[in-house]
C-alpha cells in the first residue's frame, strides 16, 4: 500500500506524488539561489529537513543534475537542465500555444485578435483570427510587416529595446507618421514605452490606420524577455471606450497565461 503521506488524491481521481513535488521544490530553490548552496540553507529555503533535502540532492547527483563544489561540498545544478530547457524549447512553438488564445478571444470580443512578433525592427504578424465581419482579411495580415511605433503589438515589443536599439530602429526605419495621431518623435515614443511599461498594455488609436484601434499585451518566455504580442483590433464605431477598458483586462489576463506557459514568472514587489 502505498505511503499516503508521499502520495494524496486529487479532485477528478488523479494522484499527485509528493516525492516529486518536493524535488521540484528542491531544484527551485537552488535555481532561484544563483550559486552552489550548503545542504543546510537548501533545507531552510525549502522548508524541509536536511535527511530529505539530502535524499534528493543525492537522486539527483545520481542522474546528473546536481553536481558538488569539491573545497566546499555545496550543491548546484549543472548544465543538464539547459540541455532539457534546449530541447523543450525546440518542441514548444509559441504560435501552438497562442492558438486557443486568439480564438477564445475573437469569440468573446466578436473581434478580430493577432499574435505577433519583432523581425528585423518591424511588427510581423504569425497568425489572426478574423472577427465576424473579416474587416482585417486574416490572408492578408498573416505575414504582414508592420510598423513597430504604430501598431498596439509593436508598441509591446519595443518595451524589450533598450535605449540603443530605440536610437537604431529610427536610423534605420525612421518614425513616419502613418495618420495625424501616429507618435513621430523619439521623445513621445519614449514616454509612450515607459505608460505602456507601467500599465501592462498598450493601444493603438487610428495611429496606423485610420478607422482602427486595437489593444495589444506583450507575452515573455522563461527568462523574462518580451518574445511576442498579442492584440484586439476593430473599427473604431466598435472600440468604444467601455468595450476597450474590458479588453484590456481580458488581454493582460491572456498574455500573462501564455507567458506563464512559456516559464515566465512575475515578479512580485
Amino acid at each position: 500500500m502505498k505511503n499516503q503521506t508521499e502520495t494524496l488524491k486529487k479532485a477528478g481521481g488523479t494522484k499527485r506524488n509528493l516525492s516529486i513535488g518536493k524535488a521540484f521544490h528542491v531544484i527551485e530553490v537552488m535555481a532561484s539561489q544563483g550559486g552552489p548552496m550548503r545542504l543546510q540553507e537548501i533545507a531552510q529555503g525549502t522548508g524541509m529537513p536536511a535527511s530529505t533535502v539530502l535524499r534528493f540532492l543525492s537522486t539527483l547527483k545520481e542522474y546528473g543534475y546536481v553536481d558538488q563544489v569539491r573545497e566546499t561540498s555545496q550543491y548546484f545544478l549543472t548544465m543538464k537542465f539547459c540541455r532539457i530547457g534546449n530541447q523543450v524549447s525546440k518542441q514548444v512553438r509559441i504560435r501552438d500555444i497562442v492558438r486557443p488564445y486568439l480564438e477564445r478571444l475573437s469569440r468573446e470580443f466578436e473581434e478580430s485578435v493577432s499574435l505577433a512578433i519583432e523581425q528585423n525592427f518591424h511588427v510581423v504578424y504569425v497568425d489572426v483570427v478574423d472577427g465576424p465581419d473579416h474587416m482585417l482579411q486574416t490572408l492578408q495580415r498573416i505575414g504582414k510587416i508592420a510598423p513597430l511605433h504604430g501598431t498596439g503589438v509593436g508598441k509591446c515589443l519595443l518595451l524589450g529595446f533598450d535605449e540603443f536599439r530605440l536610437e537604431e530602429l529610427v536610423r534605420r526605419q525612421g518614425l513616419p507618421a502613418l495618420t495625424p495621431n501616429t507618435i513621430h518623435s523619439l521623445e513621445a515614443l519614449k514616454a509612450e514605452l515607459e505608460t505602456v511599461k507601467r500599465q501592462g498594455w498598450a493601444i493603438d488609436n487610428e495611429e496606423c490606420e485610420i478607422g482602427a484601434r486595437c489593444v495589444a499585451a506583450p507575452i515573455r518566455d522563461y527568462s523574462g524577455r518580451i518574445v511576442a504580442a498579442i492584440s484586439t483590433s476593430g473599427p473604431v464605431f466598435r472600440m468604444t471606450r467601455e468595450k476597450m477598458e474590458y479588453m484590456k483586462i481580458r488581454i493582460t489576463q491572456a498574455a500573462e497565461e501564455i507567458s506563464q506557459l512559456l516559464g515566465y514568472e512575475k515578479e512580485t514587489p
